[in-house]
């Protein structure tokens, strides 16, 4: 086996062990849970939540340009992320 696989294969062992470690302290410690709902891990799904539309703040972000724009980028981004992957896909 090459040099470069070994260090490969010890960098994603590493990475692999790190997220692991972090996902288990996340989950132990309960973090990211809004303690005010006792919705369990699904507490992100709005409908699940009554009443969600009232817990949000909706005017902290407002459009500065027309809809339509976001849409345009939206799709632009999909069609360029499908290019770059069939690109990829083709080096194999």
């Amino acid at each position: 086996m090459s040099k470069r696989k070994i260090v490969a294969r010890v960098a994603f062992l590493v990475v692999g062990v790190a997220t692991l470690a972090a996902v288990i302290y996340i989950m132990v410690n309960r973090l990211g849970l809004n303690p005010d709902l006792d919705f369990g891990a699904g507490a992100y799904y709005y409908a699940d939540i009554p009443d969600y539309e009232h817990k949000l703040n909706w005017d902290v972000y407002e459009a500065q340009l027309p809809f339509w724009v976001y849409v345009v980028l939206f799709l632009a981004w999909g069609a360029l992320m499908y290019w770059l992957w069939k690109k990829i896909d083709r080096r194999k």
